[in-house]
This record gives structure tokens, C-alpha cells and sequence, in this order.
């Protein structure tokens, strides 16, 4: 499906509606089900990876991103349902060396290794589809990197790990999810319309006030002639709420996150279960060591700066020391607030994304004492906030990236989408702008994030095209969620969406699932202060690479 098909479905779909009526119902909701759906891959027909066809134009969509079969590509996971004791196992399940082990192991090389996943009854199985994590950690040299995992769909992984600093190391290998716990969120994705709701919250003229549900998609909240929509006029986005009982659709004054939807049986939730999720193989790990190369202790970073267009690395960098060594530029560490304001001095940043993302908002706030907050909604969850050294010419900003969010109770108006607030930047050569989506994505079927990304995609080109020094940085989203509703095999595939999405474009690209997944840390969807600095050194690595 195109990017012209797709906007003729959303425009024809608007055409249908009034601004406080519906009009021709049967027929939109029609339209909006094929809208909803179309892009949406059928699962029982699974294809293999192809190659994603070259663009023509920059300023049109990847013509990959629509293509989700090839893009959300996944092994099936067939037969026994609801046979928990089938399901992948981390008690049962092994990983050895390819090879025979070594007394030492040359740096700069590689360790491989094969995984073997077992069943509950210890029964090897026969298919793929399990979602592990590989992770090579050195705990002397606080150090981590992700191995790669190649699923072979037969019930065997290979594992590889590059070396990358010399001493001793170890493998780990978890279970995240069996194959057939993917099987349940596979399935939650393509029957499920959403997982959550919202709440709006109305005003009228004496201050009294009704409630109702909200959502994506009209079916979700009420009768068809009894829905409010309202379109974001800079990216054509749609959000339906209820008709309030007695107040009009344009008192709309305030939004929060709503429930949580049981779409789950026991069968599921025993797949689900936290001791068969995100556990480590029963088996331990084993230690490995790596010898000095001509006094050398490090793979180093390659030479060439960090700037935006720069073709991804597998892996894209590894911990040592607790920092953060990209592989695919030259990073740098900022670690005093003096080194931050060499860098942001005349800059103006623009952070439009989720709380992850005013992660490093704050960050920069609690590291630099002269970054002064300007209290503008700080007593909202949602923002949005500022920060100003007013004597360097720093100005720090972060906004919530609008429906669908999940948060306490916000204005309506402070909900601007990102295609408007990228319409309103000039740009240029003090101008950084950084993107994060992601989490508040996961509740919803993929073809959703990939119509906003449609719109976000087409309004950083024009920023680009209208002024090409602008820098625009793109945050992959973090590992972190375990459930239904939020699951890292969600995010996995969201994190493909994204890339695929600015593919051609010249953007910068801060891989945060790598970096919040190489160390042997608790799994948090907020990570820690090392991890979040080591994310905000990568991005001033772009701003100032040298």
C-alpha cells in the first residue's frame, strides 16, 4: 500500500464526517475497517525477509514501511495449544560453543555459540519463533555488548558476540518469551484493536463537567451516530471520543489514560507467566578469555564522526567501563556540565516523545545547574517543559507526543501532534530536533504507529529540505515491557517500523533498545542514570562531533 493510497483512505474516510455529527455511518465505518486493517499482514501465510526496494523519492514514504509481511516478519508458532508444557522452557533449554573452548580468544574476534530450546518435558523443539536475548557481559570491566541471534526456525539459534575488550567474559542467554507466548501477542496484534482506552474530559460554560471513553477507532468507544472526532490539521491524524451526554464535542478540554482490556485466557496467561518470561537459561553461563592485542585492551571506535546518514552497525556499540563505545561513529563522553554547554552553547533542542524521552530532558535539567526550568504545564505529566541558560543561548524543550498517550489528566491543548510542531521550526545550523516514539504504540495493532509515522516522516523531510542542517536525531525505543500490552516483542517490531520509516532520510539514530539491553541490569522501561547519560552522550556525539 502507498502513501498516496493510504491518505486517500484517511481523506475519504474525513469526508464522511461532520465536526459535531456523523453522517453516512455504514459506509465510514467501512471505510475506516479497511483503512484499519489493510495494512495489517495475515500471519498464517508467513514469507520470508526480502529485499526492500529502492526509493524514488526522499520526500515520499518507504515504500518498505507498508509492506509489514516483509517488515514484521516473525516464525509462526504452530500446534499445541494451550499445552503449556510444550512451550520453550528456560530450565530445559541449552546453548554451547560451536567450537571446542579455547585457552584464550584473539580480540577483535568472535565467539558463536548454539542454542538448543527445549520444551517443559525437556523435548527439543522443532520450530522457531522464541524470543531470546543474548548478551555478552564482562563484570570486572563493567562491560556489555548484545550478541546477535539467528533463528534457524527448527528449534536451534546461533549466537554470535563480537570481542571487544580484552579479560574475561561471559555469555548470558534469556528467555524473554516462548514461541508460543509470542503466539499470544501475535494474535493479541492482529484481532485486538487496542488493548487500552482513554478518557476525555468535558467542559461546559459553569465549569461542570462529563467523562467518556476515547480511542483510535470509533468501534471502541460508542454507537456509530454517537462519536465526537477530531482531526489534527497538520497531520490529518484522527481521535474519536464519545458524545458526552449533554455537552457539545468542542468542549473537549482534557485527556487522561483510561483501563487496561482483559484480552487474555488462562491458557494465555500461563504462557505469559513471569517464571517463563524474561528468565535466564537454567544453566548459568561460562567464562571465556580475551587476550591483549600488541597492548591493546579495546576495539576502538571508528575515526569518522558522528553525522546523521550514517549506515547502521550490528551491533551498533558495547559498554566498557560503563560507557558506551559506538561502532558506527566516533563517540564522545560529556562528563561535566561545562563539556554539555561547549556543546548546546546557541542551540536551541527540541524534544517531542514520550517519558522516555523526557529521560534525558531531565538529565540535562539535574546535570547542568544553570539550565534553568521556566515552569510553563511542569506541574503536568505531560509537559510541556523548558529549560534556558539565557547567558549561552540554550534553549531546552520537551512535549508529549500526543494521542494516543497514556497519563494522568492533561490539557487537550498542550496535545500538539508532532507533524505540527515540526511545521513550526525554521530550522537551521542551531536547530536539533529529536524524535521518540514508541511505548505508548504498543497497545495498538502496528498499522497505527505506521500512520504517524507517515505524517512525522513527510514533516521532517520539508524541515530537511527547507533548511538541511537542521539535525534531527531519531530514539529507537527501550527494552523494558513484559506484559500484553506492552511486551519488548511489541517494541522489537515498532523499533523496525521507525527505521524503516527515515531510512533514506539523514537523520541521526540513537539506538536506545541496544543500549538499555547490553548490561546486566534489570530490565526498566525508565533505566537508570548510567544509561540514560551514555543516551544523551550519543546525541551530543551528533551535536558535536568533534
Amino acid at each position: 500500500m502507498s502513501c498516496k493510497q493510504l491518505q486517500a483512505f484517511t481523506d475519504l474516510l474525513i469526508s464522511q464526517f461532520k465536526w459535531r455529527k456523523m453522517v453516512g455511518v455504514g459506509s465510514v465505518v467501512a471505510i475506516w475497517v479497511l483503512y484499519f486493517r489493510i495494512t495489517w499482514p495475515d500471519s498464517t501465510i508467513p514469507r520470508p525477509p526480502g529485499p526492500r526496494p529502492a526509493n524514488k523519492s526522499s520526500s515520499s514514504c518507504p515504500q518498505g514501511l507498508f509492506n509489514l509481511t516483509h517488515l514484521l516478519y516473525w516464525p509462526p508458532t504452530p500446534g499445541d495449544e494451550g499445552d503449556f508444557l510444550a512451550s520453550t522452557s528456560p530450565q530445559t533449554s541449552t546453548f554451547h560453543l560451536r567450537e571446542p573452548a579455547r585457552a584464550s580468544y584473539a580480540l577483535g574476534g568472535h565467539l558463536e555459540a548454539v542454542l538448543v530450546a527445549r520444551d517443559h518435558r525437556g523435548k527439543p523443539k522443532t520450530h522457531g519463533g522464541d524470543l531470546f536475548r543474548a548478551q555478552l557481559l564482562g563484570p570486572d570491566q563493567k562491560a556489555g555488548v548484545p550478541g546477535a541471534i539467528r533463528d534457524l526456525e527448527n528449534g536451534t539459534y546461533l549466537l554470535s558476540f563480537p570481542l571487544l575488550w580484552a579479560g574475561q567474559a561471559q555469555v548470558q542467554v534469556r528467555l524473554i518469551h516462548s514461541s508460543e507466548a509470542v503466539g499470544v501477542l501475535r494474535r493479541i496484534w492482529r484481532d485486538q484493536w487496542a488493548t487500552v482506552d482513554f478518557k476525555g474530559y468535558f467542559r461546559g460554560p459553569t465549569g461542570y463537567e462529563e467523562s467518556v471513553i476515547c480511542n483510535v477507532n470509533p468501534l471502541l468507544i460508542a454507537e456509530e451516530e454517537s462519536t465526537c472526532y477530531y482531526r489534527d490539521e497538520d497531520s490529518g491524524e484522527l481521535w474519536f471520543c464519545a458524545r458526552p451526554p449533554t455537552l457539545p464535542c468542542d468542549s473537549l478540554v482534557e485527556h487522561s489514560g483510561g483501563t487496561y482490556w482483559n484480552v487474555t485466557t488462562p491458557d494465555d496467561e500461563a504462557l505469559m507467566a513471569w517464571n517463563v518470561t524474561d528468565k535466564a537459561l537454567a544453566q548459568g553461563s561460562f567464562p571465556i578469555w580475551v587476550a591483549e592485542e600488541n597492548k591493546r585492551r579495546l576495539v576502538l571506535s571508528p575515526q569518522q564522526p558522528c553525522q546523521p546518514g550514517l549506515p547502521a552497525t550490528k551491533p551498533s556499540g558495547f559498554y566498557h567501563q560503563d560507557v558506551w563505545h559506538s561502532l558506527s561513529c566516533s563517540g564522545r563522553s560529556f562528563p561535566t556540565a561545562d563539556s554539555i554547554l561547549g556543546c548546546l552553547a546557541g542551540r536551541s533542542v527540541h524534544m517531542m516523545g514520550d517519558s522516555t524521552l523526557r529521560q534525558w530532558w531531565e538529565y540535562l535539567r539535574d546535570t547542568v545547574p544553570s539550565l534553568q526550568p521556566v515552569d510553563l504545564h511542569a506541574v503536568y505529566q505531560t509537559g510541556p517543559l523548558m529549560a534556558v541558560d539565557a547567558s549561552r543561548g540554550i534553549v531546552l524543550h520537551w512535549r508529549a507526543h500526543g494521542w494516543p498517550l497514556r497519563s494522568l489528566r492533561t490539557p487537550v491543548a498542550s496535545l500538539h501532534s508532532v507533524a505540527r510542531e515540526l511545521g513550526g521550526l525554521a530550522g537551521g545550523p542551531h536547530t536539533v530536533v529529536v524524535l521518540g516514539l514508541g511505548a505508548h504504540f504498543t497497545t495498538f495493532p502496528p498499522s497505527v504507529l505506521v500512520r504517524r509515522l507517515v505524517g512525522i516522516r513527510a514533516a521532517v523531510a520539508a524541515l530537511l529540505a527547507r533548511e538541511p542542517r537542521t539535525l534531527v536525531a531519531i530514539k529507537l525505543a527501550n527494552t523494558g515491557y513484559k506484559s500484553v500490552y506492552g511486551s519488548d516483542w511489541f517494541t522489537l517490531q515498532l523499533n523496525r517500523l521507525l527505521r524503516a520509516a527515515f531510512a533514506d532520510l539523514r537523520v541521526a539514530v540513537v539506538d536506545a533498545w541496544e543500549m538499555t539491553s547490553s548490561l546486566a541490569l534489570p530490565d526498566d522501561i525508565h533505566p537508570g542514570r548510567l544509561i540514560v547519560r551514555n543516551e544523551v552522550d550519543m546525541l551530543l556525539s551528533f551535536v558535536c562531533p568533534v
